[in-house]
């Protein structure tokens, strides 16, 4: 028999737990890519238009379901849309742990990062496996830290004490979640708040936030600008993982989840504002090339603005060491939620217990992180990324996260707008919310998001030939460029379609 429904212990507690969950790695460092790449205050406009338009209504849709059914994604979805929706919401699960598992290998080298800023992360004479880093360097240099780093077994190391601190977090659902996040996100903003404090005092860091807010007029009329605008927004707020719904199941049916979702995305938004003040301030203030990418950004180019503010090495190194803090605990917020997901439906599916679910997780989940920080060189002359580990990483995470979000967005408003009902969901939050939702709520629902997402999708696709990482020099491992998309397919359906066709236990 299954235990009682977990419960929030307050509202604060939920917010910052899913508000936890939408700030991560990509807010720190992928929405500063964003920008950079799409012209600084030519991104602001279709951002905002992509915070009204998608954000928020999709974040209502997602804690609508999970308040109106108390039931994770997937079986939120058959109880609202049949075995249909149960198969896709089996499916986002699926694509969810494929992104838990690069996710936390992520976070295992900024626990290498983190422990290098008290090493040797900021001194010369650094070296790696690879031919252009083959010398020591005269300079410190973060990439060829980083390099040396993923080539070695030590990042394994980091992955297993990641996943035992998001098992301990998670051991008791709600309530260690909530003692969790009640410490990790304050520290987030305070660091965050510090850090914008520094890079505005420096000189030219005050003209890095005038150009990441001065309007842009002439980029606005660019396609690409829009769709890197509405993708960065329905990454950045979780949408399409299953964790909003599974986080919005455990509070009270009659909550207000119009409140709720606009809350948690302004204030993920806000952080988006600030880490982008933060970075940009740097790069300016530094002449810094962010060169598009969020392992770049984050792993090259910030060490590099952090060992120029100060002359005094122990300064560097703590602001080294608390930067990669302030990104692994944003990790970490975000992990748990990743990982409560497929916990939350699997207890709802068959009825067991917590620790069982954990551990059903964990085990392959673990092996999947190996996977994605395995050290053997494929690429010595670094034309692609160098290593296994971070190959399977790049091409993985460029398929899987994002398509797959995209994709369950779509087919998820598509259902709760034509087979539940897009009328019916909006008197269902009108019920308990303060601000009652319009009919434009319906529009935005049966056709505005689906179309835009469409879109987004088509365009994506267009832009995929040739065939993502098909111009890698990897002999005898340029075929994983075609299985990886395959398998991911392949293994999402198959799991999808079992789980879903599987009768449910009852309690």
């Amino acid at each position: 028999m299954s235990a009682p429904r977990e419960n929030w212990k307050s509202k604060l507690g939920f917010v910052l737990a899913a508000s936890g969950s939408a700030i991560g790695l990509g807010n720190i460092v992928f929405f500063s890519s964003n920008a950079y790449q799409y012209g600084g205050g030519a991104f602001y406009l279709p951002y905002f238009v992509a915070l009204f338009v998608i954000g928020m209504p999709v974040m209502m849709v997602e804690f609508g379901l999970g308040s109106l059914t108390q039931q994770s994604f997937p079986m939120a979805l058959r109880r609202l849309a049949g075995k249909r929706g149960e198969f896709v919401g089996w499916f986002s699960i699926a694509s969810a742990l494929f992104i838990t598992m690069y996710y936390i290998a992520i976070l295992g080298w900024g626990v290498g990062m983190m422990i290098g800023a008290f090493g040797s992360l900021f001194e010369p004479g650094v070296s790696a496996p690879f031919a252009p880093f083959s010398e020591p360097t005269a300079d410190a240099s973060a990439m060829v830290y980083f390099f040396d780093l993923i080539s070695t077994w030590n990042p394994l190391l980091y992955i297993v004490l990641l996943w035992m601190v998001n098992i301990y977090i998670l051991r008791q659902g709600t309530h260690t979640i909530e003692k969790a996040v009640r410490v990790f996100v304050p520290v987030m903003w305070i660091f965050m708040i510090l850090l914008v404090i520094r890079g505005l005092t420096l000189p030219g860091g005050f003209d890095g936030m005038m150009f990441l807010f001065t309007p842009a007029l002439e980029g606005i009329a660019e396609p690409t600008v829009w769709k890197g605008a509405f993708s960065q927004m329905f990454f950045s707020l979780s949408l399409g993982l299953g964790t909003m719904t599974a986080y919005a199941s455990y509070l009270p049916k009659d909550a207000d989840q119009v409140n709720n979702s606009m809350l948690v995305s302004f204030l993920n938004c806000s952080f988006e504002f600030l880490a982008g003040v933060a970075i940009f301030s740097l790069l300016f203030a530094f002449a810094l090339n962010p060169a598009g990418s969020t392992l770049s950004l984050s792993f090259f180019v910030i060490p590099q603005g952090i060992n120029e503010l100060s002359n005094t090495p122990w300064i560097v190194r703590l602001f080294g060491f608390g930067f990669y803090l302030l990104v692994v605990l944003a990790g970490i917020t975000s992990s748990i939620s990743l990982i409560e997901s497929p916990a939350s439906a699997l207890m709802d599916k068959f009825k067991i217990r917590r620790s069982k679910a954990l551990m059903y997780i964990a085990i392959p989940c673990i092996l999947g992180s190996f996977l994605f920080a395995l050290p053997q060189i494929i690429d010595s002359g670094l034309t692609g990324n160098g290593t296994l580990g971070l190959t399977l990483l790049d091409i993985t995470d460029h398929w899987v996260f994002n398509y797959s979000l995209l994709t369950v967005g779509l087919l998820e408003v598509i259902m709760m707008g034509w087979v539940f009902g897009a009328e019916r969901l909006r008197q269902s939050l009108n019920a308990n919310a303060k601000l009652k939702l319009g009919r434009w709520f319906t529009l935005l629902i049966k056709f505005v998001i689906p179309s835009l997402l469409l879109l987004v999708i088509i365009l994506s696709l267009i832009e995929e030939w040739p065939l993502y990482g098909s111009n890698y020099d990897m002999p005898g491992y340029s075929w994983l460029t075609v299985f990886i998309p395959i398998f991911w397919i392949v293994t999402t359906s198959v799991f999808a379609f079992y789980l879903s066709n599987r009768k449910p236990k009852t309690a």
